[in-house]
């Protein structure tokens, strides 16, 4: 079998892969959060808020996939099986049934809120251990930091 070999020393690699895995799983959760707060939103804001959601699920996806891919590059298998995210992933849990807009705007922005925090201490571990999956992080850290923001102006 053939096995990717990285570039990184293995402590180097060692960092990243548990700041790229992490990252992974809180992203596949974020995308799973919004979608299914965007089948069971309700209200007065249904339609906008609605329709933002599904930007958090586009976004979310996109990068899960830039960060498995990164992953895969380094010679780290990315795991986003259900059962890891469900295990691993740093959103809380959401209620079933409906949701009233203004209860939705709030889940989302504490499920950004704890995706950031989460990214944001993964763009500081790996700014010596490896530069471009920092540069990554960064990335997808202002994307969700947008999203948090609109979230919260929602509610404001």
């Amino acid at each position: 079998m053939y096995v990717v070999k990285s570039p990184l020393s293995d402590a180097d690699l060692k960092t990243v892969a548990e700041a790229l895995q992490g990252a992974l799983v809180d992203l596949v959760d974020l995308a799973l959060v919004a979608k299914q707060i965007h089948w069971n939103v309700v209200g007065p804001r249904f339609r906008s808020v609605h329709l933002q959601l599904d930007e958090v699920v586009d976004i979310a996806r996109l990068h899960s996939d830039t960060v498995a891919e990164r992953a895969s590059a380094l010679g780290v298998p990315p795991d986003g099986r259900a059962a890891t995210v469900a295990t691993g992933s740093g959103i809380g849990a959401v209620s079933d049934g409906w949701v009233k807009d203004v209860d939705a705007v709030g889940t989302l922005v504490e499920a950004l809120g704890a995706v950031i925090a989460r990214m944001r201490e993964r763009v500081t571990a790996t700014a010596e251990a490896d530069p471009v999956s920092q540069d990554i992080f960064i990335t997808i850290t202002a994307d969700l930091e947008k999203h948090h923001w609109m979230f919260q102006a929602e509610n404001g």
